[in-house]
């Protein structure tokens, strides 16, 4: 029996940078069950960054409801926010949002520290995670001796180490080349199918749209399609 994990409804985001109204996400009705592997798809300005944003609560809804595991986040204090994806949500952001004077085994395990999980069980999932990307000689590494890539792996490692219920990745393979790109969404989808962690990733690259198995479209705030990608 498939288990929701997302259930969008009717949500709308309007910007007005410069006078001028910008329709980012325009009544947007989504539904996505449990171990879901979505691809967010479309032009650049289409509406998926924000999308993703609105879905994980790192911004809010103008109009509309957005029930996560049967908790509507649209009517949740900023407090609560925090903690409700501190508990759920991996987050792989375009800017990588790594913390300059840790390691990246100290940037991999900072979410599994924030929810208390013991030492020795953050550095089995960490080590275990940095062998699967071909890092462990980055373990001990500092942000600015890593390259892009090695850094959004360390990014990805960080979201996925504390096993959300799903992760929200924004261009994840954006720094990566062909071989580091597949060797990553092979991990992740090891880890959607044993694991059963929803990912929804918004995506320009082709490699990440023919390994999802569904592919929504966006046009304009818009979802103009919606297809099952066997």
């Amino acid at each position: 029996m498939e288990t929701t994990v997302i259930d969008a409804h009717n949500i709308s985001k309007t910007y007005d940078p410069s006078g001028i109204p910008v329709h980012a996400v325009n009544n947007v009705h989504l539904h996505l069950t449990k171990g879901e592997f979505t691809a967010l798809v479309g032009p650049s300005g289409s509406g998926k960054t924000t999308l993703l944003n609105l879905i994980g609560g790192l911004d809010r809804p103008d109009t509309g409801n957005i029930i996560i595991n049967q908790t509507d986040i649209t009517k949740l204090t900023n407090r609560e926010l925090v903690r409700f994806r501190l508990q759920n949500i991996g987050f792989v952001f375009q800017s990588f949002n790594l913390i300059p004077v840790l390691t990246a085994k100290e940037n991999a395990a900072f979410i599994m520290m924030l929810q208390k999980i013991p030492k020795t069980k953050r550095e089995e999932r960490i080590q275990a995670l940095f062998d699967e990307v071909g890092l462990s000689d980055k373990l001990n590494a500092r942000p600015a001796k890593l390259s892009g890539g090695q850094q959004q792996r360390v990014a990805i490692i960080r979201a996925l180490a504390s096993h959300p219920q799903f992760v929200l990745a924004d261009e994840p393979t954006a720094n990566l080349d062909s071989a580091a790109a597949s060797n990553l969404m092979d991990m992740m989808e090891k880890l959607n199918r044993e694991e059963q962690i929803t990912f929804v990733f918004s995506t320009h690259d082709q490699r990440v749209i023919d390994r999802a198995r569904r592919v929504i479209r966006l046009v304009d705030g818009k979802i103009e399609a919606d297809i099952e990608n066997k």
